[in-house]
This record gives structure tokens, C-alpha cells and sequence, in this order.
């Protein structure tokens, strides 16, 4: 039974990652362990746009990047993130966070 949800867990997964890249001119991603809580799937769009998911287990994430035909790295370089857009909202979050902001 266990098998079962995995898959009907990684279709779900699939259909979103399809729909982000269809979304965003097509996608690449990232698998990013995050402890129990399991696998990051990091989007990034043709256009710049980028967003995540998570998957409960590594295995999952994998499996629902095959079925969307995900092309996925093994890192998070250089390359890649250069491929990020990110505006006003994202800067000052970023720096507020920096300053011990946040809000």
C-alpha cells in the first residue's frame, strides 16, 4: 500500500512540476534534502521564474521529476541560479532577513 501512495504522491508532484513549466516557458530543477521533513524540488523556469516543492522522500522527488521530464542538477552552481529572476520582493526580503528583519 505504501508503494501506491508513493506513486499516486509523485503523479501529483508531476502534474505541478508540468504545470510550473508550462507556466514558465519550460523548467530545470534541483533536489535538495531538507531532513525529515524530506526533498526540496527546486524549480527554475525558462523565464527566470522559479518556485519549490517537497516531496516526502528523496525517492518521491526523483520519481515525480522523471514522470514531468524534469532535466535536473546535481547542484545548485552558478549557471544555474544565474538563471533566477528576482525582483524588489525577494531583494528586500532578503536583505531584511540579512538585518534581522523579515517582515
Amino acid at each position: 500500500m505504501a508503494d501506491t501512495k508513493q506513486e499516486r504522491t509523485a503523479a501529483k508532484l508531476a502534474k505541478q512540476i508540468g504545470a510550473f513549466a508550462k507556466e514558465h516557458g519550460g523548467a530545470e530543477g534541483q533536489l535538495a534534502y531538507i531532513g525529515q521533513m524530506g526533498t526540496r524540488i527546486v524549480l527554475v523556469g525558462e523565464d527566470g521564474g522559479w518556485g519549490d516543492l517537497v516531496a516526502p522522500t528523496h525517492a518521491v522527488a526523483r520519481q515525480a521529476a522523471e514522470k514531468a521530464g524534469l532535466t535536473l542538477h546535481e547542484e545548485f552552481d552558478g549557471d544555474f541560479a544565474a538563471k533566477v529572476k528576482t525582483g524588489p520582493y525577494e531583494w528586500k526580503r532578503m536583505a531584511g532577513l540579512q538585518l534581522g528583519g523579515g517582515k
